[in-house]
């Protein structure tokens, strides 16, 4: 008897591990993770995030490369746009601070509590990732666009992609932007149980923001501050052409998509079941 027992509770064990987490387990995952952000201190917030501005660099430099290699023919964005998951993968594996990542983990904790306390430190956390993010964007194109590090074919192919980012009306951009924050966050809910294929779930769905060229606020601004530094672009239109209506787009599609949804879902439907 002993002995059934010990098979029955093996084979239970097993069971559990090759179950799916509930959306409930995910949703306390990502919110503890989002309490333990709002409570880093600024300077640990603005290191990370300079980090991941910097970081984000290496999408527009993948790609440049594969795009300077590869003959340029229709199907060639199917394998260049790999190497725009290369900024994301080093940001997210390396737990640097992501603006559009913060759009959802730190939301959480906002929408179940609502405390103006907490929405302070939510936009304390916005400002310091988010601008941080920038400064770092900008001080990675500025050392492609002003050093002889990346030859002059290299640096012919940053150009194009710049202009590419640029395609679009103001509207298109948000709308756009909305769909890339969409799938950001998603990126976001999938990893925390993604386990070994973690690597995967990041590549496959930054390669699809960069193949259906969805714009990120901060992979963009790499490639879009090139043009700034090599004298293509006016800081002004960079401002409003680009940064703005992604940023609006990238907000909604990570928090009002995703954020408020998942909250929704997990968290107030369990409390209408308690009650």
């Amino acid at each position: 008897m002993p002995h059934r027992n010990l098979q029955q509770q093996k084979k239970q064990e097993e069971i559990i591990d090759r179950t799916a987490p509930p959306g409930e387990v995910i949703y306390e995952a990502i919110y503890a993770e989002g309490e333990h952000e709002l409570h880093r201190n600024w300077a640990e917030l603005a290191l990370s995030g300079l980090a991941a501005g910097l970081s984000m660099g290496f999408s527009m430099l993948g790609e440049g490369l594969l795009r300077q290699y590869l003959p340029n023919a229709s199907w060639a964005p199917l394998l260049t746009k790999f190497g725009y998951s290369l900024g994301f993968l080093v940001v997210i594996l390396g737990r640097q601070q992501l603006f559009t990542k913060n759009t959802l983990t730190v939301i959480l904790p906002l929408l179940r509590a609502k405390h103006l306390r907490i929405l302070g430190n939510v936009g304390r956390l916005w400002t310091i990732v988010f601008v941080t993010n920038i400064l770092g964007t900008f001080a990675f194109a500025a050392l492609a666009a002003k050093s002889e590090v990346f030859s002059p074919e290299l640096r012919a192919e940053f150009i194009r992609i710049g202009t590419r980012a640029l395609e679009g009306s103001f509207g298109v951009l948000i709308l756009r932007g909305i769909i890339a924050g969409w799938l950001i966050a998603l990126m976001v809910w999938l990893l925390p149980f993604a386990e070994s294929a973690r690597i995967w779930v990041i590549i496959i769905l930054a390669y699809l923001i960069g193949l259906a060229d969805l714009p990120h606020v901060v992979a963009g601004s790499v490639e879009t501050s090139y043009l700034v530094w090599s004298g293509a672009l006016g800081f002004s239109r960079y401002l409003f052409a680009f940064l703005l209506p992604v940023l609006i787009g990238n907000v909604i599609g990570g928090v009002a998509l995703v954020a408020v949804g998942a909250h929704a879902e997990f968290f107030e439907a369990e409390e209408k079941k308690d009650k």
